[in-house]
């Protein structure tokens, strides 16, 4: 287990800053949507960039212009996409509990935007890869918030840095693992490749399956009124 206090939430100053695909749903939305609506060599451009031979950003470039399907059949499947048990709670306890909630995600808006609003989450502010439609030349992605220094569409880390204050991420991907380090605390999605690399790396954080186990911890927190230890959160699991 890794040693580190974890500050009192009602302190004040605290921005949490939340993955989407996998982590607010219970699957990753971009990957459904390629594997369902795209030519099938989008999985050999996603190997591509699992091997390291392009960025994320390259290999997103590449994908979104090989789906193909009507706007309003991608709505009808967006609507199909089940949210992760406790999300409903948690958002609940943030708003009781003056903490607000930001998605940054390195999917795409249009998708996560349409999720969001879908059930019931329209207010909750989204940073995310701007997906354009034109019915000549279909889908493709613009990237207002990359980088030159980042590889991913989205820079969560200049994300983070221009809202200030103390980073609470919860995220599950390879797009969590650079603002990870310099996040004051981490909730990683079991198994998945954030928690590994959090563990490779002694970068404090506990695991979670759904928002019941992040709510369970926050609420313990807020109850106890004091710093609480990092293995204590972690054991609870």
């Amino acid at each position: 287990m890794i040693q580190k206090t974890f500050p009192d939430l009602m302190e004040g100053g605290w921005n949490i800053i939340c993955d989407f695909d996998g982590t607010i749903t219970r699957f990753d939305v971009t990957d459904a949507v390629l594997g369902k609506f795209a030519d099938p060599d989008w999985e050999n451009v996603e190997k591509e960039w699992l091997d390291g031979t392009i960025t994320a950003r390259q290999c997103m470039e590449r994908q979104i212009p090989m789906i193909d399907v009507a706007p309003a059949d991608l709505d009808a499947f967006l609507d199909t996409v089940p949210i992760t048990d406790g999300f409903a709670e948690f958002t609940r306890f943030c708003a009781e509990n003056g903490l607000d909630i930001l998605v940054v995600s390195d999917g795409m808006d249009y998708t996560i935007k349409r999720i969001l609003v879908g059930n019931g989450y329209g207010n909750i502010p989204v940073v995310a890869n701007r997906l354009l439609f034109q019915e000549k030349s279909g889908y493709r992605l613009e990237f207002p918030y990359g980088s030159a220094e980042c590889k991913s569409g989205v820079c969560k880390c200049n994300v983070a840095k221009a809202g200030g204050g103390k980073i609470l991420l919860i995220g599950d991907g390879r797009s969590d693992v650079c603002i990870s380090g310099m996040a004051s605390f981490v909730f990683a999605k079991r198994g998945k490749h954030l928690h590994r690399h959090c563990e490779e790396n002694a970068i404090p954080h506990v695991v979670f399956n759904d928002f019941f186990d992040i709510l369970r911890h926050l609420t313990s927190v807020r109850e106890q009124g004091a710093v609480c230890n990092a293995d204590d959160l972690t054991t609870a699991l």
